[in-house]
């Protein structure tokens, strides 16, 4: 079961560090860098551990190859993360100093990081010198426990694992308490939660690689295995719940888009010169990419609004109230009372006929965004879309129609 989940583990974070690598690589953006390396690190370190690629390695003519891949990996993973945490929460523009939690994960960092190179150094001569290794082993730690020279290795493997670790368990924790959206915030909880297993678990190697505990190899081999899966699997999914919030946002926006369209058009041919931008054929539309989805659905929202405000010059007075008994028996009664109003004013627009003065405008609601106002207008569309007929004539027979203007009036 371990070797079955390592395997969907190792894919996963696999095709999250292929999907991340575009942004990482087209913007100068270190975060997004920081990220990425995250990623790709911590998928090497789970590739490392897949038993049919860890007998691979091991079976070259390095002995134990496996164990050093996965532990060097393993200390860049957790170097990127640092530096992903501290460009994330650094001083605010104008701030004079960092708060004091970004201030000592800063001072951290910089011990971590300039002591990176050296500590990567050191363990790559010590694998090589003075570890033991005359003999393959199922888990490096568990079959080298009690030597020192692999005591010595692993003792500043774990230090340094877990002394950054602990330094993103307190940044993330912190920042999850403040976080702005839920999303974030869970988020964050997660992947401060995979750092204090990061934390805790090499504390208690360290311990075992200097005192025995009499387990066997391959039982601590499925410790570790599980661990490693714990921590990659919290990580992976508290790094990417913020960016699957942002695509459910987009593909809302995109569906708000599409849903908007045929409403915007009807609306916007009778008064083209509220139209904020040109609006291409169906499929180009979809597929632009400029200006962003949000600008456009924005502007598309203010299209519609502005054009209804329009057509109160084209309502009676009594129109809003016949469209509200029409609608009492939809199963969706307020967006198609706004429908029917919509429709029946405009058709009295096509005709040229035009009120003395404006009637009421049609009842405020209490919506906050652009996707919550999109949402409103996608089903006053639905509605308005199949309005029939003898719809329009009852609603003009129930609130009359406004007259024609004469010549000269």
């Amino acid at each position: 079961m371990v070797a079955v989940l390592l395997w969907v583990v190792a894919i996963v974070m696999t095709a999250t560090a292929i999907w991340r690598l575009p942004a990482a690589l087209r913007y100068k953006d270190p975060l997004r860098r920081a990220l990425w390396a995250c990623s790709a690190a911590f998928s090497l370190t789970i590739w490392c551990r897949v038993p049919q690629v860890k007998t691979a390695l091991d079976e070259s003519p390095v002995t134990d190859l496996s164990a050093l891949a996965k532990y060097v990996t393993s200390l860049i993973a957790i170097l990127a993360a640092l530096t992903y945490i501290n460009a994330v929460y650094g001083s605010a523009p104008g701030q004079a100093e960092s708060p004091r939690h970004v201030a000592v994960s800063r001072r951290v960092s910089r011990v971590a990081h300039g002591g990176a190179f050296a500590a990567l150094v050191t363990l790559v001569v010590l694998f090589f010198t003075v570890v033991d290794r005359s003999t393959p082993s199922t888990d490096f730690a568990a079959d080298h426990a009690g030597e020192w020279g692999a005591a010595l290795f692993l003792s500043i493997q774990y230090t340094y694992l877990s002394a950054a670790a602990a330094t993103c368990y307190y940044q993330w924790s912190r920042a999850s308490r403040r976080a702005e959206t839920r999303a974030l915030r869970i988020g964050l909880s997660l992947m401060a939660t995979a750092m204090i297993i990061y934390t805790v678990y090499p504390a208690v190697r360290i311990v075992t690689v200097w005192i025995p505990t009499g387990a066997d190899s391959l039982t601590m081999r499925t410790v570790a295995d599980s661990v490693n899966l714990a921590v990659a699997t919290l990580w992976v999914t508290g790094a990417a719940v913020p960016s699957t919030v942002a695509i459910t946002t987009r593909w809302a926006t995109w569906r708000g888009l599409r849903a908007l369209r045929p409403l915007r058009d009807d609306l916007i041919g009778h008064f083209p010169v509220l139209a904020t931008q040109p609006a291409g054929p169906r499929i180009v539309d979809a597929l632009h990419r400029s200006p962003e989805l949000a600008v456009r659905l924005d502007s598309r929202t203010q299209e519609i609004a502005d054009a209804v405000e329009q057509l109160r010059h084209h309502a009676t007075p009594e129109l809003l109230a016949a469209s509200t008994k029409l609608a009492d028996g939809h199963s969706d009664p307020d967006p198609a009372a706004e429908a029917y109003w919509i429709k029946a004013a405009l058709e009295s627009a096509r005709a040229g006929r035009r009120s003395d003065a404006p009637s009421k405008a049609l009842p405020s609601k209490p919506l906050t965004s652009s996707l919550a106002e999109a949402a409103w207008l996608g089903r006053v569309a639905y509605v308005y879309a199949s309005v029939t007929t003898e719809q329009l004539r009852h609603l003009h027979r129930q609130a009359g129609e406004p007259p024609i203007p004469t010549a000269g009036k």
